[in-house]
């Protein structure tokens, strides 16, 4: 039997790819740098190998599966090409392997993580589904009918897939290190929307994705009047959000979910229409979505004496905004804090105004030092230079985070793409040792 050596198996996608691979029965092993990440505890509790990078790792009879931050250069890549290998790139193999399944890609600029999530769970509480998720889980069942995976528009990738369907939550500029502006974003999302076989299911309230064109139905969600599918009556109480759905103006249902803020409202309807497209019953959907516990790093909560502390991965403007509102929604009354690590410095200097003006929107901000990226590891600015454009900001060191007990019934924010858990997890052996 094929041998698949996964280099880079740390990476979210990989991670979860690996996982699946392994559950459907396939000998799966792979390589990384020796730094911890949270992804390999699901590869570590699967009993899969993780090896640190060496040449030697590559074998003949191997089928090498290379993550996206490697290039052909890398030792372990060239051995395999010396070997005569099959080397597949990641968004390759995940290109070819979804045709076998009845295949839903979930794309946007934000909110792909958490739609994938909810879509996964409820889905698979009508049919066998296997899935891919950004935050590195991965679950493959040989008999499935479903598979619900993201799709991610950085440096064009999600052009090697042909999804059945896709479900798009928004169009926005981010990654300036690759795309050039909106309109070269657009373009990207355009072009794979053509690519779809079955139908898209898009947000209606984002203007950039009504003037997506598809050789295929386009189904529109959101909570303006004219989309297929919209939101009514949204209520907040302790347990979430409920809310009614219309399909083109007749009522249809009324939901609740375990979460809040307008943006968890939409990616819970981006579910509900392709469920409905699906014809899925009804209760198994309202049932899916109420016992839905969300994804790693998306408004994962953790009580701490008085005070909540929440890791999430919001590393845009946009993001940072939709989880202040989601912590003013779920704690009302309560401080706010902002603890945010900017996450690379070609996105931190292009939104800078941007990042200083929602971060406003909370009651106080503490900011971390700007991680850098593989591709990026300097720049022209510091974090300093947000630090001034925020009244009342202040900077805070991974080692010495006490500041934070001043905020002793506070709603603590860690955002960040990076390593702004260990910021959290520092705090947290402070208060706690």
């Amino acid at each position: 039997m094929t041998v698949y050596h996964f280099v880079g198996i740390k990476g979210s996608g990989m991670s979860a790819l690996a996982q699946i691979l392994h559950d459907m029965g396939y000998q799966v092993q792979g390589s990384d740098y020796e730094k911890r990440f949270f992804t390999q505890v699901a590869l570590e509790k699967a009993g899969i190998k993780i090896l640190p990078f060496n040449k030697e790792n590559i074998q003949p009879g191997m089928t090498v599966i290379a993550g996206n931050a490697f290039p052909d250069s890398h030792d372990e890549i060239m051995r395999a090409l010396e070997l005569g290998l099959p080397v597949i790139r990641y968004p390759r193999f995940l290109g070819d392997f979804i045709k076998k399944f009845v295949s839903v890609a979930i794309t946007g600029a934000h909110g792909k993580t958490s739609t994938t999530g909810l879509m996964a769970h409820v889905i698979s509480g009508a049919e066998p589904t296997s899935y891919l998720i950004g935050d590195g889980t991965g679950k493959g069942q040989v008999d499935s009918k479903y598979f619900v995976f993201e799709a991610c528009e950085y440096r064009r990738h999600f052009l090697s897939y042909q999804p059945d369907y896709a479900i798009m939550t928004n169009i926005d500029f981010d990654h300036p290190d690759y795309f050039a502006n909106l309109e070269d974003v657009f373009s990207a999302f355009q072009e794979m929307a053509l690519q779809v076989e079955k139908g898209i299911i898009a947000c209606g309230d984002d203007e950039q994705l009504q003037k997506v064109q598809a050789k295929v139905p386009v189904i529109f969600y959101g909570l303006n009047e004219e989309n297929d599918f919209q939101a009514k009556n949204i209520v907040t109480s302790e347990l979430g959000t409920t809310f009614d759905v219309h399909v083109r103006n007749n009522y249809y249902e009324t939901f609740t979910i375990p979460m809040f803020g307008r943006h968890t409202v939409l990616n819970a309807l981006a579910v509900i229409a392709l469920c409905h497209y699906e014809g899925i019953d009804v209760e198994v959907i309202k049932e899916r979505l109420l016992t839905f516990n969300g994804v790693k790093r998306r408004f994962s909560e953790k009580k701490v004496d008085n005070q909540i502390l929440i890791d999430d991965y919001a590393h845009h403007p946009t993001e940072i905004r939709a989880t202040i509102d989601s912590a003013r929604q779920k704690y009302p009354g309560r401080e706010v804090v902002a603890v945010f690590q900017p996450h690379t410095f070609s996105r931190t200097q292009k939104f800078l105004d941007d990042f200083a003006e929602v971060l406003a929107e909370a009651d106080k901000v503490y900011l971390c030092e700007i991680f850098g990226s593989a591709r990026e590891l300097n720049g022209k600015l510091s974090v300093k230079d947000l630090c001034e454009k925020i009244e009342g900001a202040e900077i805070i060191q991974e080692d010495d985070p006490s500041v934070l007990k001043n905020h002793s019934d506070g709603v603590l924010l860690f955002m960040g793409a990076g390593d702004i858990q260990k910021v959290q997890a520092a705090y947290e052996n402070l208060i706690t040792n």
